[in-house]
């Protein structure tokens, strides 16, 4: 079996051997072996490890709950690296998007243009859809909770919209990695927590002293009975969809009531 070095391992990975020291004294990386003089050595199994570790630091992860993550007796590396695919692609395809609508924001600030049109709202689905969308919405919660998220949304600039949306695309990627995790785990629960804030921006309640929680809740239950709210790559995800479920009656039952 090959064996690497710090510094050939820290080569290989683009990281630095600072970073291995630290990551063996946290025990996120223990090398497979020292030598008698004490130095670090590390074989495939480290590798792969470290290949883990840079993945979810790229979705920006914290080093414990990394650690907690691969240390999870029913961490399944095959499954991991197939979240991660779906994950990093969807950040790629926000980053893309962002990108224009920064450009397009920088425009119309040039030109004057600084408030948010209305229709703007459902900007990326066809006519169609996002009117279909609306009205779901509005029989499901009424017309009143409906046009209170609206004029919420459009006291926002749409760089703020496009920021806002991709937060929560960007929660919803990390959670997404987390789904082979109990709903119960703290690290799971303090994703849930940012779901929560960034969901009540949504609706327009943020700050409110409702913490609505059966709505909250309710809206798990949706994510189980419309698959369109959990779609990845345009592929349903049954069981993100019930592991969201899960989580979020968990939340509000434990920090809502």
């Amino acid at each position: 079996m090959t064996q690497y070095s710090v510094k050939q391992l820290a080569k290989i990975a683009g990281v630095s051997i600072r970073t291995l020291h630290l990551y063996d004294q946290m025990g996120l990386l223990k090398p497979s072996t020292r030598t008698e003089a004490g130095y670090r050595l590390y074989g495939d199994q480290q590798l792969f490890r470290l290949q883990q570790i840079l993945f979810y630091r790229e979705l920006d992860f914290a080093l414990k709950e990394i650690c907690d993550i691969l240390d999870d007796p029913d961490f399944d590396l095959v499954k991991a690296l197939k979240s991660h695919k779906v994950a990093l692609n969807n950040r790629k395809e926000r980053i893309a998007t962002l990108l224009v609508t920064i450009d397009n924001t920088i425009n119309n600030l040039k030109k004057g243009n600084k408030m948010l049109k209305p229709e703007e709202l459902y900007e990326g689905l066809p006519k169609e859809k996002a009117e279909a969308y609306r009205n779901e919405a509005i029989e499901k919660y009424g017309s009143e909770t409906v046009e209170k998220s609206e004029n919420q949304l459009r006291k926002l600039s749409k760089e703020q919209i496009a920021l806002l949306t991709n937060e929560q695309k960007e929660i919803q990627a990390q959670l997404f990695a987390m789904k082979y995790i109990d709903y119960r785990d703290s690290q799971v629960q303090k994703q849930i927590s940012k779901h929560y804030e960034i969901t009540r921006k949504f609706w327009g309640t943020h700050g409110s002293s409702d913490p609505q929680a059966e709505a909250y809740a309710g809206l798990g239950q949706l994510y189980v009975q419309d698959e369109r709210f959990t779609l990845i790559d345009d592929k349903p995800q049954p069981e993100f969809a019930l592991f969201l479920s899960k989580a979020l009656k968990y939340y509000s039952e434990t920090r809502l009531k």
